[in-house]
């Protein structure tokens, strides 16, 4: 994050998923920057073994303001907990839908209940968390900015990833929507679409180099490595922040140059 500089004091910083992976970055650099964070996620320990600290702990130890909220995306009544807990500070100013799961898995393949397990988190959980944040911003008529995470595969098919595929597809399409409903009330919605980054799910650096370069990404990567989460941050800061007031219903991609083949 050098040369990069943000201020939220004064801002308080929805973030899902934020225990882990790029979640875990994006609260971090929100702290960091001066917002008070709340993270939602369904626990506060975070996945990775070289992790041992809670996220809400990290930033405090780090002099910031931060708190949990034990959440489950798919549940809308827990979202709407998040947000309650939110107006103990102020509010919501910014929100980022960013708690998602993986499943692979062929067209031939696929179950109902892969398929309803993963469209309730990663589609259903950016859908409601759009609402229950636009719902509370407008209601203080204060203007906000909301950030949903996607992927490069929110409009690119990488094969025997039906489900997540469609998916990010349908977080794309939520963020543009939402975008051009809630520009009158002062909101801002967004989204990022990463590329193959260190996370969770893609397993350690060695792990997702690994799976890089054995194709799995089908084409390679310009930068010639994959990404990590704290890379991947800082565009959700710039997104929130009134460096980009004019910029609404996009899809900020992040891949090394991945897209551009």
């Amino acid at each position: 994050m050098d040369g990069i500089t943000f201020d939220f004091n004064g801002k308080v910083a929805v973030v899902t998923g934020g225990s882990s992976g790029i979640g875990r970055a994006i609260a971090t650099q929100f702290g960091a920057a001066g917002a008070t964070v709340i993270n939602a996620d369904l626990r506060a320990k975070p996945k990775a073994p070289t992790e041992t600290v809670p996220t809400h702990e990290s930033i405090e130890d780090d002099g910031g303001r931060a708190a949990f909220v034990e959440t489950d995306v798919s549940n809308p009544e827990d979202l709407a907990t998040v947000i309650e807990a939110a107006r103990e500070y102020g509010g919501v100013d910014v929100m980022v839908n960013n708690a998602g799961i993986h499943r692979s898995g062929s067209v031939r393949e696929v179950t109902v209940e892969d398929y309803e397990h993963v469209a309730c988190v990663n589609t259903k959980g950016v859908l409601f968390g759009c609402q229950v944040a636009a719902n509370d911003i407008q209601a203080r008529g204060s203007g906000g900015s909301i950030i949903n995470t996607a992927s490069i595969r929110y409009d690119t098919a990488l094969p025997d990833q039906l489900l997540y595929n469609m998916s990010k597809g349908a977080v794309g399409m939520i963020t543009r929507s939402a975008a051009m409903e809630l520009v009158d009330d002062g909101i801002r919605v967004n989204a990022i679409a990463p590329g193959r980054t260190v996370t969770s799910i893609t397993g350690n650096a060695e792990h997702a180099e690994k799976m890089a370069d054995e194709g799995s990404l089908v084409k390679p990567i310009p930068i010639d490595r994959v990404a990590d989460a704290d890379e991947i941050a800082p565009a959700v800061l710039f997104l929130a922040s009134s460096a980009a007031s004019y910029v609404t219903g996009e899809i900020f991609v992040v891949d090394g140059g991945w897209s551009i083949y």
